[in-house]
């Protein structure tokens, strides 16, 4: 199933070839006296290619290692082995999950942890220090916004939300958000939908 596909012919129809790089053709083209170079120009960038994906494969199983949770988290206390329980409950379900602690005592470990751990950890993991963010950005900055919804929105943008998709969301300092942004965000963990600012 990793073979790529080439297709040199003599058939000079357009829809023939769009078909085929449709069906997951690698490339198409029709016989010409440069076939020979395109040919080695298209084995070196397949195997390029093929050498950036199998890098990319074995970062995310490194990744994944790192953030197994019995290895980034050391213990053996009452209080550790309760956290794991909470850990493997987070995993095995699709929830939304609040983490409380001081700063620095490993929020965020714990996040890519579940993260990593769950069916998600192919999905995107995206995370905002909603306190480095100005009260002002917040709303467009989670929920993205639609183009001409306010000054300065030139175009359509995705929000945070939408970036992690059915990935893991990580909100960081989330108390130091406005009153009534945190009642817009309540709606989105409870509904799991996302309205663009100016946005149907």
């Amino acid at each position: 199933p990793d073979s790529q596909v080439v297709i040199i012919s003599g058939q000079e129809d357009i829809n023939t070839a769009v078909q085929l790089l449709k069906d997951g053709a690698y490339d198409y083209w029709v016989k010409d006296d440069d076939t020979k170079d395109r040919i080695w120009q298209t084995i070196l960038h397949i195997r390029e290619n093929s050498i950036l994906k199998s890098q990319i494969d074995q970062l995310k199983t490194e990744v994944q290692k790192k953030y197994d949770f019995s290895k980034s988290i050391k213990g053996n206390s009452p209080g550790i082995k309760k956290v794991f329980g909470l850990l493997e409950k987070a995993i095995t379900n699709n929830i939304t999950v609040s983490i409380t602690g001081e700063t620095g005592t490993g929020k965020e470990v714990i996040t890519k942890a579940i993260h990593y751990n769950s069916d998600r950890k192919k999905e995107p993991f995206v995370a905002i220090n909603v306190a480095a963010v100005p009260a002002e950005l917040i709303e467009s900055e989670l929920f993205g916004h639609e183009r001409g919804a306010f000054t300065g929105a030139q175009t359509r943008r995705k929000g945070k939300f939408e970036e992690a998709g059915k990935g893991t969301i990580f909100l960081d300092e989330i108390g130091e958000m406005d009153v009534s942004m945190q009642s817009k965000l309540l709606r989105v963990l409870q509904e799991r939908e996302v309205v663009r600012i100016g946005g149907n």
